[in-house]
């Protein structure tokens, strides 16, 4: 009759499960630290005419593929930029000499104006299909200084304007005066020697 076998052939299997388990630990473990996307600043102030820093940081396994949207305040969608770190930045036409792109996912937008004010939207995709995004949101106001401005200039024209109307007034005022003066004078002559001739007559 015979023994029965010791588990050694059990080992070996439960040995496979073993790493079997710890691979899939391993990869949970990776897939939850995933993308992780860093922004330091999620709304920004601007005026008009300067340049805007959307500062953006990630970590990711792989090299990403990154892009950046932007949403208006009245929903309209705009892609501006698609690119992977290392390689030529694919900018779309209505942002093209206005954006500057960095490898940290960054963009810079130069003279922003008040139509630039929303909502820009980064996300970051790796090459299993994972992906994070972010929200910045920039507000931009016109510059109170050129408001103040404008209005000094205003003021100055009018100013002007007025000191031309009054010199104008005073030479007129002169003009008539320098002529009644005249024609007074004029009659005055024309009197007397209507006067000394009904003195010849008589």
């Amino acid at each position: 009759m015979r023994q029965p076998r010791s588990g050694r052939s059990s080992r070996p299997r439960g040995l496979s499960l073993g790493l079997l388990a710890l691979c899939l630990a391993a990869a949970r473990s990776l897939q939850s630290q995933g993308i992780s996307l860093y922004i330091p600043q999620t709304t920004i102030n601007a005026t008009v005419q300067e340049n805007i820093l959307l500062s953006v940081d990630y970590s990711c396994h792989g090299v990403p593929t990154i892009e950046w949207k932007y949403t208006s305040n009245w929903g309209a969608v705009q892609k501006i930029a698609e690119w992977k770190p290392g390689s030529q930045a694919n900018v779309s036409e209505s942002h093209k000499d206005r954006v500057c792109t960095f490898d940290n996912g960054s963009i810079q937008l130069f003279s922003v104006g008040v139509r630039d004010s929303g909502y820009y939207v980064i996300t970051v995709t790796e090459s299993l299909g994972s992906s994070q995004f972010g929200t910045i949101v920039l507000l931009v106001s016109e510059i109170l200084y050129e408001d103040l401005h404008f209005v000094a200039v205003f003021l100055a024209l009018l100013a002007a304007v007025a000191a031309v109307l009054v010199s104008l007034m005073w030479v007129c005022n002169r003009c008539v005066y320098k002529y009644q003066r005249k024609r007074r004078h004029k009659l005055k002559e024309s009197a007397t020697e209507e006067i000394e001739l009904q003195d010849v007559e008589c």
